[in-house]
């Protein structure tokens, strides 16, 4: 089997087939959307634009997922303490 086919799980959802593939992917696809409509621009700040885009519902979701505990979060996303509340700082979660 392919690193796709190992890290893809198939669900049955309303009698029809969906394939769940990698987080990877999706970012992938969505970033060379965004790229192929800049119409001839060039591309500023991508990588912290990505980031942005990620990290905070990465982060509410670390939240929900704990029960809003920031320690519980924290753990769950391999940070310290600090630098989540940091991160919730920036990006205005409380």
């Amino acid at each position: 089997m392919n690193s796709l086919s190992n890290s893809a799980d198939t669900i049955n959802s309303d009698s029809k087939k969906a394939l769940l593939l990698p987080l990877s992917l999706y970012v992938k696809q969505t970033i060379e959307l965004y790229l192929s409509q800049l119409s001839g621009h060039d591309a500023v700040g991508l990588h912290a634009m990505v980031i942005s885009e990620v990290e905070k519902p990465l982060l509410e979701t670390a939240l929900e997922y704990s029960g809003y505990n920031q320690t519980k979060a924290a753990k769950a996303l391999g940070l310290s303490r600090s630098t989540l509340r940091k991160k919730l700082e920036q990006y205005g979660i409380s």
